[in-house]
């Protein structure tokens, strides 16, 4: 809006697919700014049926979108999707533009003038491939787009520095191109069997299964193992009526072969919907908490 641009907002009392996309096709709509959720939606849709004439730009944020989806988008329209990494406290601070080679998976490079690093827990920066967490570096003065404090909150406000560097609460790694990739909320990573495991990566490795419409992956208590890997998964309707036995061990051996083997899911439970924030986003702590006897 602060560049002229016109925005366009249909609001419906209830998210309808068909509504959107036609929507999307009869209004000469250029950028589409939407989140994970809905281009899953999308995708299950014909979307070769339909004639995006002005669309020129995608775009998704809020929580990471899988490889999977990202692909069949540019299958299905021809269009590349790029994500946008960022919190309230920050704006965007990551991202894939235009121009910029799209990984998937992969929330971008940082926007300048954000200086995006991943740290240990002694707020030292640490090299391309190491798992740290995701932090933004405090400059001698404050950088403009970060926020100053939480109101009334100062416990809150110093728990998320660490040194010179603003804690985003998220983990994640940097590979050798400067691209970082999501690894989960430091609070969502499972720890099994001395094993730290990424929800994100399991859930990228069960979306690839034409079963799979949606999942959400969180910790689940074990007695021998403290907690294991637990999915919660919507099936695509081909797959409603199998037997649920055999079709998890049959998502087990798929995410045994598309990942390393321990991080399989050994608990799979089949649910009509994930719950989500009114934005969209799944609420993994919804779901883990539930789990942990906490709700």
């Amino acid at each position: 809006m602060s560049y002229g641009a016109c925005v366009f907002v249909h609001r419906m009392s209830q998210f309808d697919t068909d509504i959107f996309l036609d929507t999307l096709s009869t209004y000469p709509i250029t950028t589409l700014c939407s989140t994970p959720t809905v281009y899953r939606m999308l995708v299950q849709k014909d979307l070769k049926r339909y004639k995006f004439k002005k669309l020129q730009h995608c775009v998704t944020g809020g929580e990471p979108l899988n490889p999977e989806v990202l692909e069949q988008w540019k299958t299905q329209t021809g269009l590349d999707l790029h994500e946008a990494y960022g919190q309230t406290e920050t704006g965007v601070i990551c991202a894939s533009g235009r121009g910029d080679k799209i990984k998937p998976g992969s929330m971008g490079k940082p926007v300048p003038p954000q200086d995006v690093q991943i740290i240990d827990e002694n707020g030292h920066t640490l090299p391309p491939g190491k798992e740290g967490d995701i932090a933004v570096r405090l400059t001698s003065t404050r950088p403009f787009y970060l926020f100053s404090k939480y109101e009334d909150n100062p416990e809150k406000t110093a728990a998320v520095m660490r040194g010179n560097f603003y804690l985003t609460g998220d983990r994640g790694v940097m590979d050798s191109d400067g691209y970082f990739w999501f690894v989960g909320r430091a609070d969502d990573v499972i720890i099994t069997s001395g094993y730290r495991i990424g929800p994100f990566e399991v859930e990228n490795a069960l979306m690839e299964h034409p079963a799979v419409v949606e999942t959400a992956v969180v910790s689940s208590p074990d007695p021998v193992r403290g907690e294991v890997v637990k999915a919660f998964v919507v099936l695509s309707a081909p797959f409603k009526s199998s037997y649920p036995e055999e079709l998890i061990l049959e998502l087990q051996a798929h995410v045994k072969k598309s990942t390393a083997p321990y991080k399989y899911p050994r608990k799979v439970e089949f649910v009509q919907q994930l719950p989500k924030t009114p934005t969209g986003k799944i609420k993994r702590d919804l779901l883990r908490d539930r789990e942990w006897g906490r709700t």
